[in-house]
């Protein structure tokens, strides 16, 4: 069975993925940092044996380093970084946070590139996908509105290390791209959301299922349509 291996999973998007690949016959390794709190999560185990639940801190590289150890003859056809942090609301410029936009940062911007890395020798096995969720709010072409400093910034700032990412493992067959996933209803998108987090993963999947080498590197959103840096 192909394997999956994706953060932030116990809600929301992750929670949608997980479902829908475990749904299609895949094995999912879904981790979250909480998951005696993951109710929904591990509300699945029992009637999916290809289901596995870690605890994981995206921003804990020991701790990522001995998970990456622990599955170490595991290959992972996709590896979906899903796990973000928006930060505070309403920040204007005169009085930007520091210290949230540098854990916003390092949970968005990151952490998944650090993921990826652990991963590697898991990646190699299958010739798998990375796929890092990202946001149109790191585009900067698509910045009409200016705000955001902080989630916009992190945003763009993976977008261009997903980038090099896809570059420098072109020739080792690994794909990587970064996905806006829409403005999904969840605790980070909000109530007003334009769409569930369901039809937001059914579109991501059927994307990735089709990605090529030529898409590798490239910013699509979860309809499949590319979109600017």
């Amino acid at each position: 069975m192909p394997q999956l291996f994706i953060t932030g999973a116990n809600r929301g998007l992750g929670l949608a993925l997980t479902e829908l690949y475990l749904a299609a016959g895949w094995n999912v390794v879904a981790c979250c940092r909480n998951p005696a709190e993951a109710d929904d999560l591990l509300y699945l185990i029992s009637d999916n044996p290809g289901l596995e639940v870690y605890q994981l801190d995206v921003t804990d590289y020991e701790q990522l380093a001995a998970l990456a150890a622990e599955l170490r003859d595991r290959p992972i056809d996709l590896l979906i970084n899903n796990a973000g942090y928006y930060g505070p609301n309403a920040v204007l410029l005169g009085d930007i946070p520091q210290d949230e936009w540098r854990k916003v940062l390092e949970i968005n911007a990151i952490a998944p590139i650090k993921v990826a890395e652990a991963f590697l020798p898991q990646l190699r096995k299958a010739k798998g996908i990375i796929a890092n969720i990202s946001s149109k709010m790191g585009s900067i072409d698509d910045n009409q509105s200016g705000g955001g400093y902080l989630y916009r910034s992190s945003k763009a700032a993976l977008n261009a290390a997903s980038k090099s990412l896809a570059l420098d493992l072109a020739g080792e067959g690994i794909k990587a791209v970064v996905i806006h996933p829409g403005w999904v209803r969840t605790d980070m998108g909000g109530p007003h959301g334009l769409i569930d987090a369901a039809t937001s993963a059914t579109g991501i999947k059927a994307l990735l299922a089709q990605l090529t080498a030529a898409d590798s590197g490239h910013f699509f959103d979860y309809q499949g349509r590319e979109l600017p840096w």
